[in-house]
């Protein structure tokens, strides 16, 4: 395997070749997977595509395009590549000049930008890298670059995370004018899109989007892709490891242990959370460990926030302001007894619900889109509504006053993981490029 972090001397120029996959010899395919994002699901993505290729022994070459900082800090996926590649998988990073002219996402205005900036260069590396595929493994931010900008130079595939015109069917959704407009945009943009005859298939992680999106455009291009999640070899921990761990992070005795992680910020729901504990008793709060883990980009304001509910409040608040490995990940979810996902308005699926199912924990969810469906439909666990602190709290007091593995079906739980597998993952996507 190759890693080149170096710029390619790109040409500006695109050819009008299409050169699609399903006309070329498997062992002559160069399939391009196109992800400059470094944080979330995004390098496990990676990690699961590379495996399969190897395992499966699939022909051809895998080209990987990412940027600069994925090789950095995730050095095990690029091991991984090293390791099961053979000389067909390489990792190529965009020119650091290239990183740095990408403007920032503070502003609607730059992620378009920025948008437009990332659509040309995956249409450069995929002309110079004479690539007879692309797979964007973020689609949803390239639908107006692809709608009013150029061609890929080859035919190309993406994963559509975040489908939202079909959320009237789901139970008590509440339409507004604004959520109409953005119906109508959706539709119009994803008709034309799947019209493009340079686009083989749409990946959609919503399994309930998919009859939707096909009854859009003729033939049906959109197909459900699992949402993988991966359960590690002896990472399962017995009631003295798990009390082990508990006493490393100093949580108290005879506390439930509630978990939020990821990316810590205002979308996750963490100050609607911190209040809502200010509505509980403190007989109640003698009984509660928050433990909030992941990196965050508001952590002082969190701290000022912590500060008052804890004067406020006798519980316990445990917090880690930085990456976790996956390894981490597993113990902490096995330690807690309810995971958390107060995410306002979250649009798409998210991976929390299925390492939660994963590790057999209930979760306290947003009621809202597809993440409220989900839970409902697979028992995993209570929903609220999220923006309102009171209701939070509301099922703060449920768990803390029973037991929390009356709220989740087990064998509805262990369905959920078994549907979204690694391996199904992988497989979806290379036999339909």
């Amino acid at each position: 395997m190759q890693i080149n972090q170096t710029n390619l001397s790109l040409e500006s120029s695109q050819s009008s070749r299409d050169y699609s996959s399903s006309s070329t010899p498997e062992s002559d395919r160069k399939i391009l997977l196109f992800d400059l994002s470094i944080r979330g699901h995004h390098p496990n993505y990676i990690q699961h595509l590379i495996r399969y290729w190897f395992e499966v022994k699939l022909s051809g070459n895998l080209d990987i395009v990412v940027s600069p900082r994925f090789l950095q800090e995730h050095s095990d996926v690029v091991q991984l590549a090293q390791d099961y590649g053979k000389g067909n998988i390489q990792f190529i990073a965009i020119a650091p000049e290239e990183e740095t002219s990408l403007k920032s996402r503070k502003s609607k205005f730059n992620r378009t930008w920025r948008n437009f900036h990332e659509w040309q260069l995956l249409c450069r590396y995929a002309s110079k890298l004479k690539a007879t595929h692309c797979l964007i493994l973020y689609f949803d931010t390239y639908f107006l670059p692809l709608t009013f900008g150029v061609n890929p130079p080859c035919s190309f595939s993406g994963i559509y995370f975040r489908p939202t015109f079909h959320y009237a069917q789901f139970s008590g959704y509440a339409t507004s004018r604004r959520d109409f407009w953005q119906k109508w945009r959706e539709k119009w943009l994803l008709s034309w899109i799947l019209s493009n005859r340079k686009l083989k298939t749409l990946f959609c992680l919503d399994p309930f989007a998919v009859k939707h999106l096909n009854s859009l455009r003729s033939p049906h291009k959109a197909i459900h892709l699992p949402d993988p999640v991966e359960r590690y070899q002896g990472s399962t921990l017995d009631a003295l490891e798990i009390e082990s761990s508990k006493q490393k992070l100093g949580i108290d005795h005879n506390r439930r242990v509630f978990l939020l992680f990821g990316a810590l910020n205002q979308r996750k729901g963490v100050h609607q959370l911190l209040e809502a504990i200010l509505h509980l008793s403190p007989q109640l709060c003698q009984n509660l460990c928050l433990v909030l883990l992941g990196e965050s980009s508001i952590a002082s304001q969190l701290e000022t926030q912590i500060n008052t509910v804890c004067q406020t409040k006798p519980v316990q608040i445990i917090r880690r302001y930085e990456f976790v490995t996956e390894q981490e990940i597993q113990t902490y979810f096995q330690l807690a007894d309810v995971i958390l996902a107060p995410y306002q308005r979250h649009v798409g699926m998210s991976g929390i619900l299925l390492l939660a199912a994963a590790a057999g924990k209930p979760v306290l969810s947003s009621n809202y889109g597809l993440m409220g469906e989900i839970v409902r439909r697979y028992c995993l666990g209570l929903t609220v509504d999220s923006t309102k602190p009171r209701e939070i709290g509301e099922g703060l007091i449920q768990f803390l006053r029973e037991s929390p593995a009356q709220f989740c079906d087990e064998t509805q739980m262990a369905s959920f993981v078994q549907q979204n597998s690694a391996e199904k993952f992988a497989r979806v996507i290379f036999d339909h490029l």
